[in-house]
């Protein structure tokens, strides 16, 4: 079994933070929920033992990949309410336990769905990347958050998002739909926490066929 690498780890806002103790990222990523260095840095940190447990388990890599995904969004939305420090108390518990029973948990309760429903790609969107984009759709008006998840995750045209919406009684041609979609694409980048696009983005933009947001 191959386990995936991910360049970020390599970043220097990452490595800078290769001293910091669990509890130290954590406390971070807790009191700074406007950045995204503390949560990739955690990502970086485990992402290889939450592999190896998710890969094991999936009967495919692409769902593999999928379930990857989808458990470090679980465990990017449950740091959020941790108190390691007082669960250490109680039951002698790791930042790393908790990660491995929380994978524990999504690895028991997930359905994942049959791999051609997977639009999920983990080279181009990896988790830290995907959490805050997922956070930045929940930003846009719902109309503009659909004609993004069409065109990203579906590769749909302009002229089809333009057809389906309009099928849904949304009068909207398809150069509307292109100027929603270079509106939505500078809105998500805006809500993007400024270390993540300098850790993913870089020169690169949301709208680029390389960067899933979806």
């Amino acid at each position: 079994m191959q386990i995936p690498t991910f360049p970020e780890c390599s970043h220097p806002l990452i490595s800078s933070l290769a001293h910091y103790s669990d509890q130290e990222l954590l406390t971070q990523f807790q009191r700074h929920p406007e950045t995204g260095q503390y949560f990739t840095a955690i990502f970086c940190r485990y992402s290889s033992i939450v592999y190896t447990l998710i890969r094991h388990s999936a009967k495919s890599p692409v769902q593999a990949d999928y379930l990857f995904a989808i458990t470090w969004r679980h465990i990017h939305h449950e740091l959020g309410g941790l108190d390691l420090r007082q669960a250490s108390k109680q039951t002698e518990m790791t930042l790393q336990s908790w990660i491995i029973n929380l994978t524990a948990v999504c690895i028991n309760r997930a359905e994942l769905p049959p791999v051609e429903e997977i639009h999920y790609s983990l080279q181009a969107a990896p988790p830290p990347l995907w959490c805050y984009v997922e956070q930045a759709l929940d930003q846009l008006p719902p109309t503009q958050r659909l004609i993004v998840v069409m065109a990203q995750t579906f590769r749909w045209s302009e002229t089809r998002i333009a057809a389906y919406l309009q099928a849904e009684g949304e009068v909207i041609s398809p150069k509307q739909v292109r100027e929603q979609l270079r509106s939505s694409y500078e809105q998500l980048e805006a809500a993007l926490p400024e270390d993540i696009r300098a850790i993913y983005l870089e020169n690169r933009s949301l709208s680029d066929q390389s960067v899933s947001v979806s």
